[in-house]
């Protein structure tokens, strides 16, 4: 094992629909912050994280990008070259929490289309919003079977609940994944 220590650079895009949360969790990641004012994401945001794994440095770069379906044009230049993803719902119990459900399938075509098969991690945000002892886990269990993806967590940027450990999977798969292709060539 080489003791250089090495650099890895990673995109990131978190996606979902418009009003789940999606800011607001990665300002909470990264800036451990939260604001309570809702402020419509034009098109993409874009954050930068850095962490060190195993003596290495890991650069994300969080793609936030737009829910509403008038940006829908300018997902696939916002897609291009993302080595994961995060799909963020609502856990609430209003037309927004419904609709954003429904629409996780279309979010992973979309996704898939545009950057092929990534780790794909899944988040219902708002957990602190809602009583847990009546969500369908058995629903969204299969969900995160069927569509393979890497995890499913209860987030609350108010709260920060699930956020770091959510990140963690996916930054440590990455980091483990580009490791390994690192270390054979």
């Amino acid at each position: 094992m080489s003791s250089t220590k090495e650099e890895f650079h990673f995109k990131i895009t978190v996606i979902g629909d418009g009003m789940v949360g999606k800011t607001s969790l990665i300002k909470k990641f990264t800036h451990e912050s939260f604001q309570t004012d809702y402020i419509r994401t034009i098109g993409a945001q874009f954050s930068k994280y850095n962490q060190n794994i195993e003596g290495d440095t890991c650069t994300l770069s969080l793609w936030d990008i737009a829910g509403q379906d008038e940006f829908f044009f300018l997902r696939p230049s916002f897609y291009k070259e993302s080595m994961a993803a995060i799909i963020v719902y609502s856990l609430e119990n209003n037309q927004l929490g419904k609709n954003s459900f429904k629409h996780i399938s279309n979010w992973h075509n979309d996704i898939k289309k545009f950057c092929g098969k990534i780790p794909i991690i899944l988040l219902g945000n708002k957990v602190d919003l809602v009583d847990k002892n009546i969500l369908e886990e058995s629903k969204i269990s299969k969900l995160t079977r069927s569509n393979d993806f890497l995890g499913h967590f209860m987030t609350s940027a108010l709260t920060g609940e699930g956020i770091i450990k959510a990140f963690q999977v996916i930054i440590n798969n990455l980091y483990h994944k580009y490791k390994k292709l690192d270390n054979i060539y």
